[in-house]
């Protein structure tokens, strides 16, 4: 029995085409709609015209600072915080890791993205109770 209930979309905010395919396809895989920018100026401007239920950012594709970007994105549409899924390197400032954690914005090591994807993206659409129901984690404020 098919759904009419329509799809989840995602932006994915990545520079380098190879990984930004592999999200897409694994987004797709999990149910969810994907559009892709390759910086912050086209995220952003993709932001302001469409309507996104998650953005996946990675900090290098972005030339704006991270908190500066992080609130952009917040910024232009409130429903979107807690929503927005930080890819970061294994090794990230000090100040950038704070920053994340201050504002309690979600992130996943790269080296991970694709093993933690499905809960991540499962915990901010608030459905980790039915996809996850022995591990309940509090990752993404609500």
């Amino acid at each position: 029995m098919a759904s009419n209930a329509p799809r989840r979309k995602v932006l994915i905010i990545e520079d380098e085409p190879s990984i930004r395919n592999i999200l897409y396809v694994l987004l797709a895989g999990l149910g969810y709609d994907g559009d892709s920018a390759s910086d912050a100026r086209q995220a952003l401007s993709m932001i302001r015209k469409d309507q996104f239920d998650a953005v996946l950012l990675d900090l290098r594709a972005s030339q704006i600072p991270p908190e500066q970007m992080v609130s952009a994105i917040t910024e232009l549409r409130p429903s979107l915080v807690g929503r927005v899924l930080v890819i970061c390197g294994e090794v990230s400032s000090p100040a950038t890791i704070q920053m994340l954690e201050r504002y309690a914005v979600p992130h996943v090591p790269r080296s991970r993205v694709t093993s933690d994807l499905s809960r991540s993206i499962a915990e901010m659409d608030g459905l980790s109770s039915f996809i996850f129901p022995s591990k309940p984690t509090r990752v993404f404020p609500s």
